[in-house]
């Protein structure tokens, strides 16, 4: 493919789509951008109308710099409306191009772009940095001096034992007072949203074995100290999201002791089976976890749809949480021959509505999320397969190896051109709005850190360089931006280090605070389309642009030769620098230094 095909560009932007959030039976003007020196002879939309296929032609409505726009009108005529183009004649000849990328021959609609008549995502979340605390490992406030009692105590200055038997009960004594007593830590890193991992009461350290969703676990400061932290964060204009398991429960949650005890109000809230080794469904087969059974209506009414339901009463007075995380998302509502995740996230998108149009609703997902995100039930998700993977395989420290133990925190070592393929096919998967809400996350407290994956701070700050210019919402885990590291998730969740300042890393720290406040200051960022420049493997360039502001970004993974980039052929005449490396115009190319592992930003027109 000629460089000039390879410009053949659409994205879900407003740059490119008139309406992002159409109602249906609207007709949504669509642009596609082609270098004119093609010369291509005609171009057609192509769409999916109640299961028949339909054509729609276009026509050239204007053009920028070398390019011609050729506009078409897509009717949005089912909920989710998929659509591609295809371009033939002139110097392309026959080519599909996909939300995946530019393609010669007929493909399937798997990667197709996507119109959702869905609810709009709350504005604010687009636009956010997260920063998520791991309660127990963030900070102590002193106010809690008693261990719950399956804890096995810790010191603040230990490290976790990380694979053992007491491994989910050892116990540091972070709580939600301590948070409150960093929250200018975390505003001044450049975070405006606070993501806590579970805080029900439990049997464990990360609560995720829920013994009630009734009250804040006193170990963590009780109710009270939820209200005060939401009210605190919302002082500084700051927000607060929780963690949900929908998908199970713990053994000790009065619902499961009732079901268990034959109460026929919470027997078919789970599903029991004399065959299996509990005598019940459980998540993996971990005794501690019981699922739940969505088949049930009185359990959809408790969990999702009542009034007082448990995801829709902590999101009003007095907790005020602005919305949730749901864990393992992607297993809620299915079992065996049997799937209501969607009418579950369906379900669950309503109910946070009716708090509030700008509460959120976030989805665990580690694998494809695309087919999960419809966009009328979760708004995005964690976004492992489309950004996390991809990034981390290509900034991979050539020695990274996790314990032979552990082979889940496992990451292979790709090339730029697999990394940007690879997420270019999942972000294709799911509709523009829910790919920019997902959140960009380089490791949470289920995988290594990132620091220990990268090897060092250079490659580090390419990835944090990734995380902030890509489209998605920012999500970095405490602790990350002081360089914290560990080879797997238990492993990395060592206690934040507040009694010793002299161990954090102070150049990536202040790396973090520039990028992260960038991310919130530069609406290309957030709103912006995308376009690839230049992939090699070790050099990714691409374009993030709205009306109004251009943004050039360029990461490398090490050292190279002087990278040229066409400027002319994507409208660049002029460069002010933003951030790192250096670069000059000179007739028409842009020339940027790449000394050795990170990137650069530059303002373009």
């Amino acid at each position: 493919m000629n460089d000039a095909v390879a410009r053949i560009h659409h994205d879900g932007s407003g740059t490119y789509v008139a309406d992002a959030h159409p109602a249906l039976g609207d007709d949504v003007a669509l642009l596609l951008r082609v270098p004119r020196a093609l010369a291509v002879e005609s171009v057609w939309l192509r769409t999916v109308i109640d299961g028949e296929p339909r054509v729609v032609p276009a026509a050239v409505s204007s053009q920028d710099g070398v390019d011609d726009l050729w506009e078409a009108v897509l009717p949005v005529r089912n909920p989710v409306q998929h659509y591609r183009w295809r371009i033939e004649g002139g110097g392309v000849g026959y080519a599909w191009c996909t939300a995946a990328g530019l393609v010669d021959h007929d493909v399937t609609d798997a990667h197709d772009f996507a119109l959702s008549t869905g609810p709009a995502v709350p504005a604010w979340l687009r636009s956010a940095v997260v920063y998520q605390v791991f309660p127990d490992r963030f900070a102590r406030s002193g106010r809690i001096t008693m261990a719950p009692a399956w804890a096995v105590p810790r010191d603040w200055t230990d490290r976790p034992e990380g694979r053992g038997p007491t491994t989910g009960r050892e116990w540091f004594g972070g709580d939600l007072w301590g948070v409150i007593d960093h929250l200018d830590h975390i505003a001044d890193v450049g975070a405006d949203t606070v993501y806590l991992t579970p805080f029900f009461p439990s049997q464990s350290n990360h609560r995720y074995d829920a013994a009630s969703f009734d009250h804040v676990d006193p170990a963590l400061g009780g109710d009270e100290a939820l209200i005060a932290l939401t009210a605190a964060a919302h002082a500084r204009g700051m927000r607060v999201i929780g963690d949900l398991t929908t998908n199970h429960t713990g053994v000790t949650h009065p619902w499961f002791v009732a079901a268990q005890a034959g109460d026929p109000e919470w027997r078919n809230c789970y599903r029991f089976d004399p065959t299996l080794p509990h005598g019940y469904v459980s998540w993996f087969g971990v005794r501690t976890l019981p699922k739940l059974d969505y088949a049930s209506a009185a359990l959809r009414g408790r969990m999702l749809t009542d009034e007082d339901a448990v995801l829709r009463r902590w999101l009003r007075a007095p907790f005020h949480l602005d919305g949730w995380r749901i864990d393992v998302a992607n297993m809620t509502g299915r079992l065996g021959a049997e799937d209501r995740n969607h009418e579950i996230a369906r379900l669950a998108r309503e109910a946070v509505i009716a708090e509030g149009p700008d509460k959120a609703l976030i989805a665990e997902h580690f694998h494809d999320a695309g087919p999960d995100l419809p966009g009328d039930g979760w708004q995005g998700a964690m976004n492992y397969a489309a950004f996390q993977r991809p990034v981390t395989a290509w900034l991979r420290d050539p020695e990274y190896a996790p314990p032979a133990a552990v082979p889940h925190a496992a990451v292979p070592r790709l090339g730029g051109v697999q990394a940007v393929a690879s997420l270019r096919s999942f972000a294709s998967r799911m509709p523009w709005e829910q790919w920019r809400a997902s959140w960009n996350l380089l490791g949470s407290h289920d995988t290594p850190r990132i620091r220990t994956i990268t090897g060092d701070r250079e490659r580090q700050l390419a990835a944090v360089l990734l995380m902030v210019t890509l489209p998605g919402t920012p999500m970095l885990f405490a602790g990350d931006e002081i360089g914290a590291e560990g080879r797997w998730g238990e492993e990395g969740r060592t206690p934040f280090p507040w009694q010793a300042p002299e161990r954090w890393d102070t150049a990536t720290l202040a790396a973090y605070r520039e990028l992260l406040h960038l991310r919130r200051s530069a609406p290309a960022l957030a709103d912006g389309g995308l376009r690839w420049v230049l992939v090699t493997d070790d050099v990714l360039a691409f374009l993030r642009e709205r009306a109004g502001e251009r943004l050039l970004i360029l990461v490398a993974r090490t050292a190279t030769a002087a990278v040229a980039i066409d400027a002319e052929a994507f409208g660049i005449h002029a460069i002010a620098p933003v951030h790192g490396f250096t670069a000059r115009l000179d007739a028409g190319r842009l020339n940027v230094d790449v000394p050795g592992a990170g990137g650069g930003i530059w303002r373009i027109s």
